[in-house]
């Protein structure tokens, strides 16, 4: 098998609506695509795909996600989305591993990465 990478990230929401908007508007992910009836919308991102899927009535949401989304300037990305209202869970904090990371959460409460990475982030 060759070495697999990552082609898209779904999280599950209670408002397909609203997280569209979210990530539309206050995050700034263009929108791929979205059809409400469907219960579904995707972003476009450089890499893998990033998708919103409605979660069905009464089903849990708001788990710890793991998604994480790599900028070039997080002290400005950060900024930007606080002014937005963007509620950070962690501020901008050096890693060990060399990256630069902070920590919000989206209506539903998953939780999100803004990674500023090293050129080598395994050697950093």
């Amino acid at each position: 098998m060759s070495e697999p990478r990552l082609g898209y990230v779904n999280v599950t929401v209670s408002d397909i609506d609203r997280s569209v908007a979210f990530f539309r508007d206050t995050v700034g992910l263009p929108l791929n695509f979205a059809d409400a009836e469907f219960g579904y919308a995707s972003f476009a991102t450089r890499g893998a795909s990033f998708a919103v899927v409605q979660a069905p009535d009464g089903e849990a949401v708001g788990r710890h996600t793991g998604v994480g989304f790599v900028v070039d300037d997080l002290d400005a990305a950060h900024a930007a989305l606080a002014e937005k209202g963007v509620v950070f869970t962690r501020p901008p904090t050096r890693e060990p591993w060399g990256g630069y990371m902070a920590i919000f959460a989206d209506p539903d409460g998953n939780t999100y990465y803004l990674d500023q990475v090293p050129a080598d982030p395994v050697h950093p």
